[in-house]
């Protein structure tokens, strides 16, 4: 699917299934055409496990590198692809503005906006005007990006349930496609926001949340990983390299077997996907 527009509506219309879009986060091209191998029927960048495979810390990718990171991910899977643009490469709204039209030269599917600055949590109404000037760019012209408005609170120590709702209610009121507020655990909080807003919303996989098959029977449009994904990479690494340096065996190399073969099926495959 190369046409941006089909490929934003698509996406879209992921999020209105009878279960969850699992949308699963590569870090690199390898592992987008590894996933993409799998059957996932759409991928989201990490901004940190990005930055990681740069050797860098999350938050040190610019703008210009996230933008064509999202694009190379989107060509080498032929999925719809969410880029995961942080606070949108700037404070003021006409920087997260700027972003969303690099999103959609790139021909991305979506992209997310949160509503940290990098050290602190934007007040409601300036995060407000900065989703609005996303919606403004995103929904302006002959392609439709889907856009997911964040609210960052719980993973920012805020664990402030009310105001994350009445933020994410006016986010969607603001024009978001999409509504995210990573770091909701429970079933109690997660209903909480589901019915305060109603706009698809997506939950953040992590430990003491709800099954996939829990949060579909609830009405959760989508459910994403993150960098866990590419952490995990990065854990299986470290201990193969720990093993081999501190006992000098190759225990791994039997772990590997699974994963090579993934490998060489995945790209072995015809690179260019059509639906």
């Amino acid at each position: 699917m190369s046409d941006p527009g089909a490929m934003s509506q698509h996406f879209l219309e992921l999020h209105r299934g009878e279960r969850p879009l699992l949308l699963p986060n590569p870090w690199d091209l390898g592992s987008a055409k590894l996933l993409a191998s799998l059957g996932f029927k759409a991928l989201a960048t990490t901004s940190g496990g990005f930055a990681a495979s740069l050797g860098r810390a999350d938050g040190a990718v610019s703008r210009e590198e996230a933008l064509a990171h999202a694009r190379a991910i989107t060509e080498a899977s032929g999925l719809p692809v969410n880029g995961d643009f942080e606070n949108g490469f700037g404070d003021e709204p006409t920087a997260v503005a700027k972003t969303i039209e690099g999103a959609l030269e790139a021909g991305i599917a979506g992209c997310s906006i949160e509503d940290w600055s990098g050290s602190e949590i934007y007040a409601r109404e300036y995060a407000v005007e900065r989703v609005a000037a996303a919606a403004e760019v995103a929904h302006g012209g002959p392609v439709r990006l889907v856009l997911t408005a964040r609210a960052e609170n719980h993973i920012r120590g805020r664990d402030e349930l009310a105001d994350t709702i009445a933020r994410l209610r006016s986010f969607e009121e603001a024009g978001a496609d999409v509504l995210y507020a990573p770091g909701l655990r429970s079933m109690q909080d997660i209903r909480a926001v589901l019915d305060g807003v109603q706009k698809p919303l997506n939950v953040l996989a992590m430990p003491g949340v709800p099954s996939v098959g829990e949060l579909a029977a609830a009405g959760v449009s989508r459910v994403s990983v993150g960098g866990a994904f590419a952490t995990a990479a990065y854990d299986a690494l470290v201990r193969a390299a720990s093993e081999l340096r501190d006992e000098g065996t190759y225990g791994y190399f039997e772990a590997s077997r699974a994963g090579s073969a993934a490998l060489h099926a995945a790209f072995a495959a015809d690179p260019q996907r059509t639906s």
